[in-house]
């Protein structure tokens, strides 16, 4: 078996001591559908995680096109709400509904943007090169967990 694999999934929880700066973003995202105050207090949580991870500053980027998608027999079999591009060093989100255009709901926002620093976390931290192992679901529940302590 691949040993990137296999040390992603002995890894189960992210090292950070959460600040309540960082819990305080989160609340303030939960709390917003508006792209600007996505941009800004989703990359002053960015910031913050990744100062608190001692990793490399990752920016990121808001598109309010809509979410890609692909169909097959009029339904939609997949969606992409956000990528993370290592070598460029930044995260993508679409912040609008494949379908209706509507703007992704706070937590849905959160999610993705917590998904896609995880893959920065993995690459620059650990080492890995990120991918969707039993591991990166368990350190993704971890930080969530973490960051809503208390909310």
């Amino acid at each position: 078996m691949d040993k990137n694999y296999l040390k992603s999934n002995r890894i189960l929880k992210v090292e950070l001591n959460i600040s309540e700066n960082a819990r305080l973003f989160v609340n303030t995202l939960l709390e917003s559908s508006h792209e600007f105050d996505r941009q800004k207090f989703g990359e002053a949580l960015l910031d913050e995680l990744s100062d608190l991870a001692k990793i490399d500053i990752v920016e990121l980027k808001i598109s309010n096109a809509k979410q890609y998608h692909k169909r097959s027999q009029n339904k939609i079999v997949s969606k992409q709400y956000g990528y993370y591009k290592p070598n460029a060093n930044y995260i993508f989100i679409y912040n609008r509904t494949a379908v209706q255009g509507k703007n992704l709901a706070p937590k849905t926002f959160l999610d993705t943007l917590l998904h896609e620093w995880l893959h920065h976390y993995d690459f620059k931290k650990l080492k890995l090169n990120s991918i969707h192992t039993k591991g990166f679901y368990e350190r993704l529940n971890h930080l969530k967990k973490m960051l809503l302590e208390n909310c």
